[in-house]
């Protein structure tokens, strides 16, 4: 882990202990300043020792970005759960990191340090951070069922996309607790391109502007242009952000990724609950 890379880490823990000590919010934001780089620069390219593997949602179920030593772009694969797309790949590929942009490790009670020190770490794009429910509100049947339950446990209301994303949520949840035989990681692609490229990237990701910078970033970090772009049930912007979780998870391959919070926290669940950069 580089100088640049400790300070951050140093940073993200200073910045959980005060939130957990109560520190009111105005606090710790100013201490994120205080803390922040004068200059933060792009993060130097990762070298791929192994395949590794990077996953988002879409409407088919799953988009994965398999990075292969000596292969010259991403190869885009889809499936519909999470469990197939892994073993499909696998069949081929020797991954034993893959990383997901999905909530993992669900609050009994509270909200997570993870959401809270990954919007600090996005300024100005910290509204693509939604606040993960408790796992009680994910079991509720419907979205105001979740509301009444999580305002109950956390104090914390439901927002569409934090609902919209039950399903795929469970369905990550049920698999990492069957054990499967990959390390897993939880990754934000937005925090990933933000230290991919040296600040958050501005456009969103759905834009032209958006696409173009953040191939740009992934060319600039290794990562060749993907395969495919789009197809039957998954986008562009599906597919990018499976190639920021990939190039993460090739950061923890090469020892150079960090976590927010490091140590994680540890709900009722027994799951570390932390985002990997």
């Amino acid at each position: 882990m580089g100088a640049d890379e400790e300070r951050a880490v140093v940073a993200a823990e200073v910045l959980h202990r005060l939130a957990a000590a109560g520190f009111a919010d105005h606090v710790v934001a100013g201490m994120a300043e205080l803390l922040a780089p004068a200059a933060s620069g792009p993060a130097p390219t990762v070298e791929l020792a192994e395949p590794v593997l990077g996953v988002d949602g879409c409407r088919a179920g799953w988009v994965g970005a398999l990075l292969e030593p000596g292969a010259p772009r991403p190869r885009i694969v889809v499936a519909p759960t999470i469990a197939r797309l892994v073993e499909t790949v696998r069949e081929n590929a020797a991954v034993r990191v893959v990383g997901i942009d999905i909530p993992i490790g669900l609050p009994d009670d509270t909200t997570r340090a993870a959401d809270a020190l990954a919007r600090r770490a996005l300024p100005g794009k910290a509204s693509s951070v939604f606040t993960t429910l408790t796992r009680a509100a994910y079991a509720a049947p419907d979205r105001a069922a979740a509301d009444a339950v999580n305002r109950g446990l956390s104090g914390q209301g439901v927002g569409a996309q934090a609902f919209a994303l039950r399903a795929k949520i469970l369905e990550v949840d049920a698999w990492v607790r069957a054990r499967p035989t990959v390390e897993v990681l939880e990754v934000h692609p937005e925090v990933s391109f933000a230290a991919m490229a040296g600040a958050p990237v501005a456009a969103g990701k759905k834009t032209d502007a958006g696409r173009t910078a953040r191939l740009a970033a992934l060319a600039a970090a290794g990562i060749g242009r993907p395969s495919v772009l789009d197809g039957r049930g998954y986008a562009a912007d599906d597919v990018l952000d499976a190639c920021a979780v990939a190039w993460t998870a090739a950061r923890r391959v090469a020892g150079r990724s960090h976590r927010l919070p490091d140590p994680p926290e540890v709900f009722s669940d027994g799951i570390p609950a932390a985002i990997t950069v």
